[in-house]
């Protein structure tokens, strides 16, 4: 194929490479903090500062200089090596379908998995253009199988972790005879058990990563490659240098804080030592109530869960009647600032359906004290899994790009295609911009209306779905992320003795989003290839 041919395919595979990885940040980061948002560890424009730095940075700094062109070899490559052109139509379409079913479900609050949205799309590609014989549907090979075997093999192993962290937690902490000092003196142990955990996440499953630890089929004997010895010297460096610091600083910054009700800011941590005894906080129990249980009374007044799940976006008065070029303009700012305040504002801990109001009230409520303690927790493995996943997951939207690009430089594509720091910088830029303004949506349900969130839960929520990834990678065994956090979910929310603790019709709607995933997209994206390929043509 002649270089620079077909410069329009070039250009809206680059719109809807954004626009995919804009859907990535409001459906897929999302998950990441919805926990921790939605127990009130962090505030909404917290997490969306904390995002911006470790997705932008982990999708630059390590995200993966070469990409697969075909998603997990879902269709063959060679298939297409007649008729290059039509791989650059290919590759369009199936971001096309892929980014407008995320967004699809964005809007509606249902976490699909956005690496299932693509593959699907090109499936619906592969059997657009050679039929069904183009796919791999077998177990083997990563084929369709394996991603349907996904959505239950995910859920439940994150839910059997995640249900194991808490329960755990439960006894040896929260139904300690003193949950506050037994609290306390966990810190160093929780902290370095987590950052080993999710500092291994990050440097196993990064773009740039020279540690492979996998089995090539489920049951398969495990095959390591790479600078073990470099990879595991970081992870133990990192795990040491928390250890310390908790010993040190956490342990009698928190026992100062907590057990003497010392009024310390966020700074005296870190010369604890130094600082002299503090006047006492008079209000930090009444801080901590409203902090982790909304509904108790605040300032005289009892906070109202908002059941109105859908709030409607104002645009200033006036602005919307003016017909000329500067009202419109002046319109489309307004609205977009409502959009991000928001995105940024919303709190959304306290918009509650009423079959979520229902479970949180079969919850067990723990001392706040204990809960807060978790809250440092939570945002560490919060922020790590984000970390990791701007290096690992940016593919999904940028590997299509790639492959695009190459194909319009150079005429043709290898089985890995090379990845531009500008098409890095773009998915990192899309992703925090999806996260800041819609990302909103899928937190409001992941971290609120599936059962009650508080810190120690969404702990081990967190730290079971970044297991269950781990220990899936090495076992050859489908996961998906998103599919694991919601797993964790609800195995921490069954641990409080009754399924009434569960808003099963909000896990219904979430298992009817799986099942629509690659049919949804797949049908879209093959339809539109048909379309391109063999539909009127002023050439014909």
């Amino acid at each position: 194929m002649p270089v620079n041919s077909f410069t329009w395919i070039f250009g809206l595979t680059v719109a809807f490479s954004f626009l995919d990885a804009y859907a990535i940040g409001a459906n897929d980061v999302a998950n990441s903090f919805a926990t921790s948002v939605g127990s009130r560890s962090l505030k909404l424009w917290q997490a969306c500062c904390i995002a911006i730095f470790t997705e932008f940075i982990g999708a630059i700094a390590l995200g993966a200089s070469t990409t697969g062109t075909i998603k997990d070899g879902i269709i063959a490559l060679s298939m297409f090596d007649k008729r290059q052109d039509l791989l650059m139509a290919a590759f369009m379409c199936a971001l096309i379908g892929s980014s407008t079913w995320v967004m699809i479900a964005t809007r509606f609050g249902w976490p699909v998995s956005t690496t299932h949205s693509i593959v699907g799309a090109l499936i619906g590609v592969g059997i657009s253009a050679f039929g069904t014989d183009a796919v791999n549907w077998a177990w083997d090979g990563k084929g369709v199988a394996q991603i349907v075997a996904s959505w239950l093999i995910s859920p439940a192993v994150a839910a059997i972790l995640a249900a194991l962290i808490y329960g755990l937690t439960r006894q040896f902490v929260l139904k300690a005879k003193n949950p506050l000092r037994a609290g306390i003196y966990a810190i160093p142990f929780y902290f370095t058990i987590t950052t080993f955990i999710v500092a291994f996440y990050v440097v196993s499953k990064n773009g740039k990563s020279t540690l492979k630890i996998t089995a090539n089929t489920f049951g398969g004997p495990l095959t390591v490659a790479g600078d073990v010895a470099l990879c595991m010297g970081i992870v133990g460096g990192l795990a040491g240098f928390v250890l310390l610091v908790c010993v040190g600083l956490a342990i009698p910054y928190f026992i100062r804080k907590l057990e003497k009700e010392e009024d310390l800011k966020w700074y005296h941590f870190f010369y604890i030592i130094f600082v002299p005894t503090q006047p006492k906080n008079e209000k930090l129990e009444h801080d901590l109530k409203v902090q982790f249980t909304p509904h108790l009374l605040e300032d005289g007044e009892k906070v109202v869960a908002n059941a109105d799940v859908e709030q409607k976006v104002h645009v200033a008065e006036g602005q919307t009647d003016s017909k000329t070029v500067i009202g419109t303009i002046k319109g489309g700012l307004m609205g977009t600032y409502e959009l991000a305040k928001k995105g940024l504002f919303l709190d959304v801990a306290s918009v509650q359906s009423e079959n979520a109001q229902a479970a949180h009230g079969h919850a067990t409520l723990y001392d706040n004290k204990v809960e807060f303690l978790f809250s440092f927790l939570q945002v560490m493995t919060a922020s790590f899994a984000s970390f990791a996943h701007g290096s690992n997951d940016v593919a999904n939207a940028i590997g299509p790009l790639a492959a695009v690009y190459d194909l319009w430089t150079t005429g043709q594509v290898a089985k890995n295609a090379n990845v531009q720091t500008w098409m890095l910088a773009m998915g990192g830029i899309a992703i925090d911009l999806g996260l800041a303004l819609y990302g909103w949506r899928i937190m409001i349900n992941l971290g609120n209306n599936l059962t009650y969130h508080s810190p120690s839960r969404g702990f081990a929520m967190e730290l079971g779905a970044a297991l269950s990834v781990i220990s899936a990678s090495f076992l050859a065994l489908p996961v998906s992320t998103t599919q694991c956090i919601v797993g964790a979910t609800i195995g921490v929310g069954l641990m409080n003795g009754t399924a009434k603790a569960i808003n099963w019709k909000m896990v219904s709607w979430t298992l009817f989003s799986w099942l629509l995933t690659l049919p949804v997209a797949g049908v879209s994206a093959g339809c539109l290839y048909a379309l391109l390929t063999r539909g009127p043509s002023f050439n014909k």
